[in-house]
């Protein structure tokens, strides 16, 4: 599976973004979730939202939940993130990952990754 995250770039803060992420290779419609990860410069790769093939979602509540929505269209082999009221603690780069994720929360749940999209926020 191949994964190609975009949607990034500069917006100020309280704006909004919409990445997606495009697989090839295999179709999101078989079995794998998909997950959106961030790293800002310094600190660990977190977990920002996943979906599941049944359309299931979870969220990291702390960080984006009533902001972030993901969603899937099966049939463009595409996920999205939809982000609104953006604040400058968003900043970082976003990764798509997409596997037969267990729990959707950690970076080993996923076993493909794309290359991720640099979205910054300024205050």
């Amino acid at each position: 599976v191949q994964l190609q995250a975009s949607g990034g770039g500069l917006v100020q803060a309280g704006g909004s973004l919409r990445l997606s992420c495009t697989a090839s290779g295999r179709t999101f419609s078989a079995d794998y979730a998909v997950g959106w990860f961030r790293q800002a410069p310094g600190k660990e790769r977190e977990f920002v939202a996943g979906i599941r093939v049944s359309g299931a979602t979870m969220y990291n509540t702390d960080s984006v939940k009533g902001r972030f929505t993901i969603s899937r269209d099966n049939a463009k082999n595409t996920v999205y993130l939809q982000m609104r009221s953006l604040k400058p603690e968003d900043t970082g780069v976003y990764y798509c990952a997409a596997g037969l994720a267990d729990t959707m929360m950690y970076t080993s749940d996923y076993s493909y990754w794309g290359q991720g999209t640099q979205v910054t926020v300024s205050s």
